[in-house]
């Protein structure tokens, strides 16, 4: 009969730091490296029961930041709920002061806070200067690149770490992250998981995070976030355009955003680092999309120049149901349906034909795209729809 896993009461449950475990008399070396635990970071360290997802993942940065940073962008978007945000082996994007400096690591994505004028000064004080224009934010024909995020070396590296080299970026034009406030202002919260939804015109650094609510596996450990809107801007700012929308969508999807918050913080930020990309980004987002494919499938039609596709467009039949379509063209009647792994089961796949031939009954041109198109045959998926529009009467 196998031995019986050793777990300590003080660590059941818990993501800790292996050298304090140690310090502590808790573990051993030898026990830490045991099948009880799982190594998420260098020294940090989870009992092994715990749900490997992003939170966990979350949980393990703090312990490696000082006090301070803040779970930002597609991280922040997942612990308010966007499973698709990030995974358990995508980097942790932070937010962190300058004067903090925290170094890079390997698993956490640093984003570094700028001087940044109050929305708000005091009329006693003197008045700020405008903040610097970049440049490089001139009208493209394609939106810029994720920003360069400040990665700084630790002012004390340990002997035991192998040195770690910042994320390489592979885009053509990155720019730099959207200056953030000053570093003065950063003021917490208090510690309540009930927090009212942030206005975005809220640009105080305090007034634009919150704590994620402590689930089961937490073991009432708060972690400090972006609100949704400041997530979904970090989004737009650091993200790939494709990746960056199919989170927001999510977002406007579930309520947690609004269109009317999105333009008021694309309005109070336009003229710093990255507001024009963020504003053309939200631009693109549709709170009607499904699924995050659905969501990919759109922006990557648009970006290739067909006319923006509406989305769940109604279709009434002659026998008075209600059809919903996916994507499509209302004046062309061409649509496109996403099919997904589970369309491949059979009672479904029944009601998709039933489904495919009422709308061409009703006089519509229907598409159908499934994962591996979209993923590997992109190109004369892309063809298909745009000659079909075509034949339709879609002229450039």
């Amino acid at each position: 009969m196998p031995p019986l896993p050793y777990r300590p009461a003080a660590l059941a449950w818990q993501v800790f730091r292996g050298s304090e475990a140690t310090r502590d008399g808790l573990l051993t070396r030898h026990q830490l490296r045991g099948a009880s635990w799982v190594r998420l970071m260098q020294d940090v360290y989870a009992d092994a029961r715990l749900d490997r997802d992003h939170e966990l993942r979350c949980r393990a940065a703090c312990l490696r930041l000082p006090p301070g940073v803040v779970i930002a962008g597609p991280s922040a978007a997942y612990l308010h709920g966007i499973e698709h945000a990030a995974t358990f082996t995508d980097d942790v994007h932070v937010l962190a002061p300058m004067h903090l400096r925290p170094g890079s690591q390997r698993g956490i994505r640093v984003h570094t806070l700028g001087p940044r004028r109050p929305p708000h000064p005091d009329p006693d004080d003197q008045p700020h200067p405008p903040p610097p224009r970049d440049t490089d934010l001139q009208p493209h024909p394609a939106p810029p690149r994720d920003p360069v995020e400040q990665h700084h070396p630790p002012r004390h590296p340990d002997p035991d770490d192998q040195p770690i080299p910042p994320p390489r970026h592979t885009d053509d034009q990155p720019h730099p992250a959207p200056p953030r406030d000053p570093v003065e202002q950063l003021t917490l919260p208090p510690p309540t998981t009930a927090a009212p939804r942030q206005s975005l015109s809220a640009a105080a650094f305090g007034q634009r995070t919150r704590r994620s609510t402590p689930s089961a596996a937490s073991a009432g450990s708060v972690l400090l976030r972006s609100d949704a809107v400041w997530a979904a801007w970090e989004c737009a700012v650091w993200l790939e355009p494709v990746r960056a929308v199919g989170i927001i969508d999510a977002l406007l999807g579930r309520e947690l955003v609004d269109c009317a918050g999105l333009d008021a913080v694309a309005s109070a930020n336009a003229s710093r680092p990255g507001g024009r990309r963020a504003r053309w980004v939200f631009g693109l987002a549709d709170a009607g999309a499904q699924s995050p494919p659905e969501s990919q499938l759109r922006v990557r039609l648009i970006l290739a120049g067909l006319p923006r596709p509406v989305t769940q467009h109604p279709v009434r039949l002659p026998n008075g149901r209600v059809l919903h379509l996916d994507l499509c063209w209302p004046e062309y009647r061409v649509a496109v349906e996403y099919d997904g792994h589970w369309h491949s089961d059979p009672e479904r796949m029944h009601l998709d034909r039933q489904r495919l031939n009422q709308l061409v009954g009703a006089g519509w041109q229907v598409l159908h795209v499934t994962s591996r198109r979209l993923h590997r045959d992109f190109p004369r998926l892309l063809r298909e729809i745009r000659t079909t529009l075509a034949a339709a009467g879609w002229r450039r």
